[in-house]
């Protein structure tokens, strides 16, 4: 394997380091948490163009997949749904490589067995004729029934439970509300439970009246993402996009692994972008007093996740770096070398400067950016479903989430609320929209953004200095990467901020990016 096949993970871990020894003037006791934001790439791996998607000889496929299509009876209202439901089920299915392990589930009160058929207990394992069996059993589907989702993903549990496949991967299609819940033989909530961590489940939302709450809460347990169609006839590509992905998949899973130091504690770890999902933690080992964060199938792309770490401040000296936890990452072996980053750590600087102690790193201002934006979006639908009684509720959420899309620089989150607003700078929600118009905004105000890195500016031509000519660099130029200085630290170019040589952001009151992030 030569050296541009090789997975390369990277790590980089911002945040500001300052945290409060003494009570502010009114006596209030400091707040102690420090937050990390933990920026985490992974590149190459694919094997070069035509091999996207092929198992490393020896380890056998990379993936197991479980189609589940909604065929209750609103499926029929249009049938434009259900033949829309059928193409890209099928269009899946094509695309799955020999030896993959696969099923197609159809689910309604219960949920059963399509292919490889009612009472098989295995998954069906791709080639020619078992992928034209599956469209043949995918093309006769009709709808009835009603829509309990806990016994559609507990089967799909079940069938993929003893799968040696790294990647395990749910696709889940429905048109409307989870509104048989109390009639499933498995509920929701105990299905959820009984899935966590055993698959990736990614769901999608068809039709009028799917409901984005409910995708975002299989997707959060799940480690998948939640999206939607506006037009029947877009399902099949975007099928077909999700599928080369997971055919793509660099790295099957990874581990974030924590170990605080003695008097450290680890209040939570989760992922901020590409869109927020609670890190449960695993023993990272016996005797440790680690923890590790499972996050799964990924493939070329950077992820952020925050770390909110406490600390006691007594007995520590104030004004020098002292190292909270080790970040680490771990991926288990399946086949493929990785390089991997060496571990980084997280640090604290005890102060009793009240405005060093007050502030933040970008990151963590970012995430708090998208919490009140997706916040808002929520009150706004909620008063529009008042009618005129929350016209002007509604209205001024709107407003606030427009000005909160602003702030971050966010084109694809403007772009979905300007879909609501009457005109562009009014700030008003229009006329005529319909309920599945909120529920399409709902899921794009849940994907969340990293910072746009600053356009690089190409270098001045050399010019001869005196008294005429001036020198030196503008102000915010763009550079490589900023020097470190002999004492260790790097100094901000903007706003002469001092902080650690591998930091990413500036800590100060610019939050320039003081080197690129990874590709």
């Amino acid at each position: 394997m030569t050296v541009a096949e090789e997975t390369e993970v990277t790590l980089a871990v911002g945040q500001q380091k300052e945290l409060p020894v003494a009570p502010d003037p009114a006596g209030r006791h400091p707040d102690r948490e420090m937050h990390a934001i933990l920026e985490i790439g992974v590149r190459g791996g694919r094997g070069g163009p035509g091999r996207t998607g092929a198992p490393v000889p020896g380890t056998g496929p990379a993936l197991a997949e479980v189609l589940i299509v909604d065929t209750s009876r609103s499926m029929l209202h249009p049938a434009a749904k259900l033949h829309a439901a059928k193409d890209a089920t099928v269009a899946a299915v094509r695309m799955l490589p020999d030896g993959t392990a696969f099923a197609v589930l159809s689910g309604r009160f219960d949920a059963t067995l399509v292919h490889p058929g009612p009472g098989s207990a295995v998954l069906a394992v791709a080639g020619a004729a078992e992928r034209e069996a599956a469209e043949r059993a995918v093309r006769i589907l009709d709808a009835d029934g009603g829509t309990a989702i806990g016994t559609w993903l507990d089967l799909a549990r079940r069938l993929l439970k003893d799968q040696p496949a790294p990647v395990k991967h749910v696709l889940l299609l429905t048109d409307g509300r989870n509104e048989h819940d109390h009639r499933a033989a498995m509920a929701l909530d105990t299905a959820l439970d009984a899935c966590e961590g055993r698959f990736v489940c990614d769901a999608w939302g068809i039709g009028d009246d799917w409901d984005a709450e409910l995708l975002l809460r299989i997707t959060r347990r799940l480690h998948g993402r939640a999206r939607a169609v506006r037009a029947e006839s877009e399902l099949t590509s975007a099928y077909e996009e999700l599928v080369a992905g997971l055919l793509g998949t660099a790295v099957p899973e990874l581990r974030i692994r924590l170990t605080p130091t003695p008097g450290t504690v680890i209040r939570q770890v989760k992922q901020v972008v590409p869109n927020e999902q609670e890190l449960p933690p695993v023993p990272a080992g016996p005797g440790g007093r680690g923890a590790e964060y499972v996050t799964r199938a990924w493939g070329e792309e950077v992820r952020h996740f925050q770390v909110v770490l406490t600390a006691d401040p007594t007995g520590r000296e104030t004004g020098e770096d002292l190292q909270l936890a080790a970040v680490e990452i771990v991926v288990p072996d399946f086949g493929r070398p990785v390089r991997l980053p060496a571990p980084q750590p997280v640090l604290v600087r005890w102060t009793d400067n009240p405005l060093d102690a007050s502030r933040r790193h970008p990151g963590v201002r970012r995430h708090e950016l998208y919490q009140q934006a997706g916040a808002a979006v929520a009150h706004a639908y909620r008063a529009w479903l008042r009618g005129t009684d929350g016209r002007d509720t509604a209205d001024r959420e709107l407003a606030r989430a427009l000005a909160l899309a602003g702030e971050l620089g966010d084109a694809q989150l403007l772009g979905a609320l300007r879909l609501i607003e009457t005109a562009p700078g009014t700030g008003r929600v229009r006329d005529g929209l319909k309920d599945v118009d909120w529920q399409h905004l709902i899921l794009s105000s849940a994907l969340t953004t990293p910072p746009e890195p600053p356009t690089p500016v190409p270098p001045a031509r050399p010019r001869p200095s005196g008294p005429h000519t001036g020198g030196g660099a503008p102000p915010g130029s763009a550079e490589p990467g900023v020097p470190v200085r002999p004492d260790g630290l790097v100094e901000c170019p903007d706003c002469r901020w001092l902080g650690p040589a591998d930091s990413v952001y500036c800590g100060g009151d610019c939050g320039r990016l003081l080197r690129g992030s990874p590709a």
